[in-house]
């Protein structure tokens, strides 16, 4: 089993490679953006509570998407492997997915980063608002969830580099030059 973490800023195109990642290898996708974005839609508390911390451009507690992820490992046990996108977002949530792999008695096997520069991602965050209307891709919901990354998530980098996780890709790339190098990665272990 293969346990990747795919860690970037929003609009880094995590999703895009998870999704590639789902179809060529039969991984399964635990986008934190997904599970959430359904919880929203659900009409549930828990959904309107959701609903209320994303149109702030807020995070999500750690307790709700460690939740939302130990319910996931559980429905798909089977796994050949699982690509956290969007989590962990910092170092509480980093120990929490270890404590909670090494409970199911795996780890976190590659960390692959995907850098972008904010220009660019507020570019590609403006065309996904005018293409797909999602509520947390409007300008100013977007500015807020950048400055929260780059605040809270830049320590992730030396934890995971401390490991010999971490792998860099340049984001800028197309999509199939980062598939092709988010491939030779996984392959070389």
């Amino acid at each position: 089993m293969m346990n990747l973490v795919i860690f970037g800023p929003p609009g880094a195109g995590k999703g895009t490679q998870a999704k590639r990642l789902v179809s060529e290898r039969g991984y399964i996708q635990l986008s934190t953006g997904d599970m959430l974005r359904a919880a929203r839609s659900s009409g549930s508390d828990l959904g309107k509570k959701v609903a209320g911390i994303m149109d702030r451009g807020e995070l999500v507690s750690d307790d709700i998407v460690i939740a939302l992820i130990d319910e996931q490992l559980d429905t798909h046990k089977n796994a050949p492997g699982f690509i956290f996108d969007g989590f962990p977002r910092n170092l509480a949530q980093a120990e929490a997915l270890d404590a909670l792999l090494a409970g199911r008695d795996t780890k976190v096997h590659c960390v692959i980063r995907l850098g972008v520069d904010d220009e660019a991602l507020l570019k590609r965050i403006t065309l996904r608002f005018e293409e797909q209307g999602r509520d947390d891709d409007n300008p100013t919901s977007f500015k807020v969830r950048l400055n929260a990354y780059n605040e809270q998530t830049a320590p992730l980098l030396p934890f995971y580099e401390s490991r010999g996780l971490l792998k860099e890709v340049n984001g800028m790339e197309s999509i199939d030059a980062v598939a092709g190098a988010v491939a030779l990665m996984l392959d070389l272990g």
